[in-house]
């Protein structure tokens, strides 16, 4: 009974990680598929990254042009979150919990909507698109909600104490910010900066509604391409490509990660 329930549980797990990692796998081997078409295998080959790789072809522009405005969208969303978090922590009981629902709005509602609201905003203020601004804006407006949310269970598990320390130790309350604070709420923010970076890479809907008609990211690139044409087809096989290039680098870093803690936890137990 013990051993049937074992089973079960592990086909369980295996179930699901198969639901949620197979399209990646699918896509990685056919990122070395000759055939332009996902249905047809014709043999193995490299051309879809010799295709991705070519800064005369589309993809890899895109690519480093959607990766330059997710490092300025983190950057951004990483200090106003920051700062947001300490504040809403640092607020009383009352103005608190209100500023910790304002913050919620943004993750509760659907993409669709915020993207909506914020082109209404722009178009009322007369913004225009041309600037950038209401692109970076709108998704920083995404993302720092996030950044938000992984920092302040950070801040509750803070020794309160050092900072009160540092004060009657005569430094400055921005100083003891910058040097008790922020050290120990790093992790959050870090975390907070990734996940910055990968909703901005992810976003769709709002880029639709507020990029330049002259700018393209991956995503309203990928969604803008004619599936039937010759040339789209050979741009949507050279993103399998990139995505088994995301994969694997986010496998090796996992992998690293946990080998780095391992060594950690064994050493400390010496």
């Amino acid at each position: 009974m013990v051993k049937c329930k074992c089973i079960l549980k592990w086909a369980f797990i295996g179930l699901i990680l198969a639901f949620i990692y197979f399209p990646i796998l699918f896509l990685t081997v056919n990122s070395f598929n000759e055939s332009d078409h996902i249905q047809n295998w014709t043999g193995f080959g490299f051309d879809h990254y010799a295709y991705f790789f070519s800064f005369e072809n589309e993809p890899i522009r895109v690519v480093l042009q959607t990766l330059l405005l997710a490092v300025i969208v983190a950057f951004l969303s990483t200090v106003f979150g920051t700062f947001g978090a300490i504040g809403i922590f640092y607020s009383k009981k009352r103005t608190s919990s209100m500023l910790t629902a304002v913050n919620r709005i943004p993750v509760i509602n659907a993409d669709v909507v915020t993207a909506i609201s914020f082109a209404l905003l722009v178009s009322f203020l007369n913004i225009d698109k041309s600037t950038y601004i209401p692109l970076v804006l709108g998704q920083t407006l995404l993302c720092a909600p996030f950044v938000v949310l992984s920092i302040i269970p950070k801040l509750r598990q803070m020794d309160n104490n050092l900072y009160e320390a540092a004060l009657d130790l005569g430094a400055t309350p921005k100083k003891a910010l910058f040097s008790v604070i922020i050290p120990q709420i790093l992790p959050g923010i870090v975390s907070g900066f990734l996940l910055s970076i990968t909703l901005s890479l992810d976003d769709y809907v709002i880029a639709a509604y507020t990029k330049p008609d002259s700018f393209t990211t991956i995503s309203t690139h990928i969604y803008g391409l004619d599936k039937n044409n010759i040339l789209g087809a050979k741009i949507k096989a050279a993103y399998w490509a990139f995505t088994a290039i995301i994969f694997f680098i986010i496998v090796l870093v996992v992998i690293v990660s946990n080998v780095v803690t391992y060594k950690k936890a064994r050493s400390k137990k010496r």
